[in-house]
Order: structure tokens, then sequence, then C-alpha cells
């Protein structure tokens, strides 16, 4: 396990390490065969003039790396979202808010990272710039060889291998339907999804307004807690409450309906061992899950609210488009304003009855991701690859996608044991329980590790 950003600034603040030095090493793993297609620019330049800042040992985030998404607005530098479309804007006038509260924290920006185009899949492939591998599927680690490389997962593809890889600290992203929870999940790290609120997302190009979260992907807990209070401007309250203090749901019902074998075995060993250590994990009905997908039929948000966005653009370069964004987006163009706000209406009717039904619970505890991430070569661009690429994708964000419409928060920590491919178990419940949820996961990660 790679060292995290505290214990790294530890080392700083006790003189054994320096940021530069820290840079340096971080630029290498940036540059080398394990961050092929990571990022889409680096900035060399910007992360060690963090790095040399007299006072930055004492900040919070000591001017370690911090990757960027190519979706958020950094000053003077062109936000592409992944798009060819877009290559030719003007740059950046200022930082988004994101990147203001981060590099005011002490960030020292090491780059931008490649993206689903417009941020709309879970699958992480892209065919005007390359798919970033992920990280533990780059080497198969039983035997130490070269193995099939994996998708990452996306939309924030770049921005969870470049944490995972070891070129960054924190990585940028944004999450609309499993954005930051699915790469996290395929490349053994963790991934916070605060309540959407929380975290303005000005400077971000959008997909959906109802969903969009701005968030984080780091290589622990602690790390997703420090890189959350600077983004929100707030701060987690520290809780002091047992594992046995806590109250646990899993529901059967859609989140672990077509499991592959790896997620069903690493899933179950995961809640054997929490419940040797303590935790009462209730097995619950919540049926309302099961009416997500009747109450999405004409097109759901992304779809609606992305082509709104799109529309003229489209009309004017459609050839440009990745050909399975623009097929999702043009989703949204039959869906008529009464249809639209019947959705608006039937998920705030959805919310309130969910929220209900978790009354009494502290979180729910469910698999990421239900399947482990295919090969690339087995959903690459490409016509004839296109039915298997949208079932996957629909896979891949099925069970963060609920959070998402429920307008909640979720983590996905790793559960997998060494030489087992990625998996992740996801902690979530309904809006403002962040703090609840982020403490919960001091709790879990270590005995998640131990397994």
């Amino acid at each position: 396990m790679k060292a995290d950003l505290i214990a790294t600034r530890q080392a700083i603040r006790a003189g054994t390490s320096h940021p530069l030095a820290v840079a340096e090493a971080c630029l290498s793993v940036a540059q080398s065969p394990v961050c092929a297609h990571t990022f889409m620019q680096l900035t060399p330049e910007a992360l060690q003039h963090a790095a040399l800042e007299p006072q930055v040992a004492q900040s919070p985030l000591a001017g370690l790396a911090v990757s960027i998404k190519d979706l958020f607005d950094v000053h003077g530098q062109i936000t592409q979202a992944g798009s060819v479309v877009l290559k030719n804007q003007a740059p950046a006038r200022a930082d988004s808010v994101a990147v203001a509260r981060l590099r005011a924290a002490g960030a020292g920006l090491i780059g931008r990272t490649h993206m689903v185009e417009f941020a709309f899949s879970g699958v992480g492939t892209n065919p005007h710039y390359g798919t970033p591998a992920a990280w533990d599927g780059l080497y198969d680690r039983a035997v130490g060889a070269p193995g099939q490389p994996h998708v990452p997962g996306g939309s924030s593809s770049g921005a969870a291998v470049s944490v995972a890889t070891g070129a960054a600290f924190i990585g940028l992203g944004s999450d609309t339907g499993g954005s930051i929870r699915v790469p996290a999940a395929l490349n053994g790290i963790v991934g916070f999804k605060s309540t959407a609120r929380r975290v303005p997302t000005q400077g971000a190009y959008p997909l959906s307004i109802s969903l969009d979260t701005v968030c984080a992907m780091t290589r622990s807990v602690r790390d997703t807690i420090l890189a959350h209070e600077v983004m929100s401007a707030r701060q987690v309250p520290r809780g002091q409450r047992p594992l046995a203090d806590y109250r646990l749901a899993v529901v059967r019902s859609l989140m672990q309906d077509g499991m592959d074998p790896v997620v069903t075995q690493t899933f179950e060993r995961s809640l054997k061992t929490l419940r040797s250590a303590g935790a009462r994990i209730d097995e619950i009905s919540l049926s309302e899950l099961n009416e997500l997908a009747p109450m999405m039929n004409t097109g759901g948000f992304s779809p609606a609210e992305g082509f709104a966005w799109h529309r003229e653009r489209i009309e004017r370069e459609n050839e440009r488009y990745d050909p399975r964004v623009l097929q999702r987006l043009m989703r949204g163009s039959s869906m008529k304003a009464h249809e639209y706000m019947d959705l608006v209406q039937a998920r705030q009717s959805w919310i309130a009855r969910v929220e209900a039904a978790l009354v009494g619970y502290d979180a729910v505890l469910s698999p990421t991701t239900p399947i482990t991430a295919p090969t690339i070569g087995q959903v690459a661009p490409g016509a004839e690859r296109d039915a298997e690429f949208f079932r996957v994708n629909g896979l891949l964000l099925r069970n963060t996608r609920a959070v998402n419409t429920l307008d909640g928060c979720g983590i996905s920590l790793p559960c997998h044991a060494p030489g087992e491919l990625p998996v992740g178990l996801m902690a979530w419940h309904a809006a403002m329980h962040d703090d609840t949820i982020l403490q919960l996961a001091l709790l879990l990660e270590p005995l998640l590790q131990s397994h």
C-alpha cells in the first residue's frame, strides 16, 4: 500500500521528506508507462512551484500532488471534458470552485486527467484520447507478469489511475451516476460521493444539474475526509462510536442481482469479517429500489439534461462526438416537458419513501459494482462491441446510480484480497448523512484490508 497524503505530510513536517522530492517521484510515475492515457496535460511547473512555497508544509495538503479531471476549469487551461468538440475553446479565466479551494489548501496541481467524453459512461473508454488501464489490471499480481489491461471505470478514469499508481494523492472528479465510486472500486482505492449540495459545481462542465456531484478519490479514508473538508469548506466531526453501535443494513434486491462469482465471494467474505468484528447487520427488503427502472423509462435525468446542454452543438457537429455518448445523449431528445416534470415529482416521492424506510439505520452496505472490470478489449470503441459495452455500462452504474437518484452519499472501499481483481464495498445512505458514512468508513477500512 502506497503512503497516503496524511502520512506523507507527517513525514514532510518531521523533516524526513521534502515536498519537492515527493513531487519529483509523482511526476516520474505520471510520465511512466503505467500512466499511459492517464493525463490530458501534465503541469510539472505548477506542482514544483507549490512544493517550493515556504510555508507549504504547514498547509493542509502540503504541496502534494492533486490531479484534476478534465471537467474542471483551471485558470489558463482549456476545459475539454474529454472531447474533441471543445478542444479549441478559450482557456478558463478562473479556477472552478473546487480547484480554487484545493489550491488554497496547498494542493500541487500535477495535471488534467483523461475522462469519458462529457462524463457520460461508467466504463472509462474514450475513442479520442485513449483509455487508461486500471492499475490492478496492468499486472497479474499472482505471477508478477503482465496481464490483460482492464477498464478503469468512468467517467473519472484518469483520476482513479493517477491515485492508484501513485502519481497523485487526490484525484478530483465528479459523480453523476457513479463516476467516482465505480473507478475507485475497479482500481482498488477509496471514492466518496458526498451529498451533491455539499460542494459547489461552479466551473465544472455539466452533465446533469439534478445529479452532478463534485468529489474525489484517494488512497485512504482519512485522506478522503481531508479532501472533502477542503472542497466542502466544513469540518467533519470525528466520532467515537464503536462499530457495534452502528446499525447497518444489507439489501438483496437490485443491489445483488446478477453479481459475478468474484464479487459474490468477496462481498460475502467482507460481511462475515464485519460481523466477526461486532457489526450488527440486518437484511432488509427495500422494495423501492425495484421502482428505479420503471421511473426512468423515459430516459432519466442525465440524457434529458445532457441533451439540453448539447442540443445546438449536436446539430452542428454530431460526427465529432463519441458515438456511444451521442447515442445516450440523443435518448433525451424525445423527452417531453410534462414527462420531465413527472420524473422530477416521481423522484421526490421516491426519495421520501426510501428515507422513511431507512430510518433507524446508519448505512446500507452493497457491492459498489456487481461485476469486476472487463478487459479493455471487450468494450473498446467499435460498433461490433457496442452491445457488450452498453451491457457492462449498465451493470457498472446500476448500484451507484441508485444513490445518486436518492440524492444520497456513499463511499466505495476496497475489499478484495491481494492477488484478486479489485472489488468495492459501498456504504451509503440518503442526503446529509455524509459525516456518519465517513465515520463508519474509518472503522470499516482496516477490517476490510485485514482479510
